[in-house]
C-alpha cells in the first residue's frame, strides 16, 4: 500500500480512517491483534500517527487497548449488542419526539422524501441499508442536539463489528419498511410520544433480528 502524503486534515486523522474502513469491511477482523510495525510500515509512516490513529478508534469503540498486549479489534459479545441497540433507542426515540414536536414542514418533506427512497432500495440490501444510515442521520440533524447526534454516531460504528447485520434475516428489510411507515406517520402527525414508541418499536425488532 502507498505511503499516505500529508494533508491539511492531520496524518492521524487519515490513518484512523482508513483503520476503520478495514474493520468494517471485516479485511481486519473482531478479535484480530493489530500489528502495528507492519501497519506502520505498509503505511510508509512512523508508528507516533498510527497510535494516535489507534487511540482514536479506542474512543469510539472498534479497537480495544490490552495492557502489554496492545491493540485488538473490538468483538462485540451479546451484551454489548444488546446496550448498544439498548442506548440507540433511548437516544433515537428521544430524537424522534424533537422532531415531531418541532420540525418545519420542509424537515418533514425532506424525511419523506428520504423514507421514499428507503421504499425504492427494499431490492437491494446494501442500498436499503445506505437509505436507512440516511433516513436516520438527517432525522438526528433535525432533532438539533449535537451531543446525542455524536453519541448515536460513535455507538453506530460500534455496531457495524456485529458479525449478522439484522437486515440479512429473512423479511427484516419488509419489516423495517414497516416500522419506518409508522414513524413517519407519528413524526407528520407530530405525535412526540408515538413518535417515541415508534422508533423504540424499531431498536427492540431490529435487536431481535440481529441476536
Amino acid at each position: 500500500m502507498s505511503a499516505l502524503s500529508l494533508t491539511p486534515k492531520a496524518l492521524y486523522e487519515e490513518v484512523a480512517e482508513r483503520l476503520r474502513q478495514r474493520i468494517f469491511s471485516r479485511e481486519l477482523e473482531p478479535g484480530s491483534w493489530i500489528d502495528e510495525l507492519k501497519l506502520a510500515e505498509s503505511y510508509g509512516i512512523s508508528r507516533t500517527p498510527l497510535r494516535e490513529a489507534l487511540k482514536v478508534l479506542a474512543t469510539e469503540g472498534l479497537i480495544t487497548m490490552k495492557l502489554r498486549r496492545g491493540a485488538y479489534v473490538t468483538e462485540v459479545s451479546e451484551s454489548d449488542l444488546s446496550e448498544v441497540y439498548h442506548l440507540l433507542s433511548l437516544l433515537e426515540s428521544d430524537a424522534a419526539a424533537a422532531v415531531a414536536s418541532h420540525a418545519s414542514e420542509t424537515e418533514l418533506i425532506e424525511l419523506t422524501e428520504l423514507h421514499r427512497q428507503l421504499e425504492a432500495a427494499a431490492h437491494c440490501r446494501e442500498d436499503f441499508l445506505l437509505a436507512n444510515v440516511q433516513f436516520h442521520a438527517r432525522l438526528l440533524v433535525i432533532a438539533g442536539n449535537r451531543w446525542r447526534e455524536q453519541i448515536v454516531n460513535d455507538l453506530r460504528k460500534v455496531m457495524k463489528l456485529q458479525r449478522h447485520n439484522s437486515l440479512l434475516k429473512s423479511g427484516r428489510i419488509e419489516e423495517s419498511l414497516t416500522e419506518h411507515r409508522a414513524l413517519l406517520e407519528a413524526l407528520k402527525a407530530r405525535n412526540p410520544s408515538k413518535a417515541a414508541q415508534r422508533m423504540q418499536e424499531h431498536f427492540k425488532n431490529g435487536f431481535k433480528a440481529a441476536s
